[in-house]
């Protein structure tokens, strides 16, 4: 079959299910990437060719059915709409977005293990996603891997990638570990930085940095007066 006329079989958004339904079993899997899309939405606050999605189908047609999709924790794509149309997005239909598929995706590791080291990774890797983030910083012991891995994909494979944070100079962002600021229950999270390393502020530290900043300012004033 042409792909012009498989375009034409292919369902729409507005005919696949939302999501799997499938609940989380620890509250990491929802915080952490929803940290990464805040942060995004300060970082990249004037861009619109950017969407980043957290529990999200995505329905492509590298699989054995495109009516069946891949659900990452976290996903980004570039070089498409902020917003579909000016609406929400239900699901991430890569037909409907000229075939554009993420370029990094994101898993959590939970107690009830994913298949996030087999079956996802080859999901991902023939769908073409350039990054595949695994975060697992409780059962990376039992899982054998490292706490925090990055796989880039090379010749159609997944190759583990050395260095934290990493820079993804593809997206213009690096990835790492670091603790939440002025987090009282001091958690781990996965923040973006840029290409010297420097771990982006989210939008209500940027303010408190720049109130610190006048506050200091207006001190010096006041001495040199």
């Amino acid at each position: 079959m042409l792909q012009s006329d498989l375009q034409y079989t292919l369902p729409s958004s507005d005919e696949l299910i939302d999501s799997d339904d499938f609940p989380v079993d620890n509250e990491e899997q929802n915080f952490i990437p929803n940290v990464l899309l805040f942060l995004l939405e300060y970082i990249w606050k004037q861009r619109q060719d950017w969407f980043f999605a957290v529990d999200m189908g995505v329905y492509h047609t590298t699989g054995a059915n495109p009516k069946v999709a891949v659900v990452p924790d976290g996903f980004l794509s570039l070089g498409v709409e902020r917003r579909k149309g000016g609406k929400s997005r239900k699901s991430y239909v890569v037909w409907e977005e000229n075939n554009i598929q993420p370029i990094l995706t994101l898993e959590v590791v939970s107690q009830t293990p994913g298949n996030e080291y087999d079956e996802k990774l080859a999901i991902y890797a023939k769908l073409g996603v350039l990054y595949y983030v695994i975060y697992n910083p409780q059962f990376w012991r039992r899982d054998e891997h490292l706490p925090f891995e990055v796989y880039k994909l090379v010749n159609d494979a997944y190759e583990l990638q050395i260095g934290e944070p990493f820079w993804m100079p593809e997206i213009g962002l690096g990835i790492g570990r670091c603790r939440l600021p002025d987090d009282p229950l001091e958690r781990e999270i996965l923040s973006w930085y840029d290409a010297k390393g420097d771990r982006y502020p989210n939008e209500a530290e940027a303010e408190r940095q720049r109130a610190e900043q006048l506050a200091e300012r207006l001190r010096q004033l006041g001495e040199e007066v």
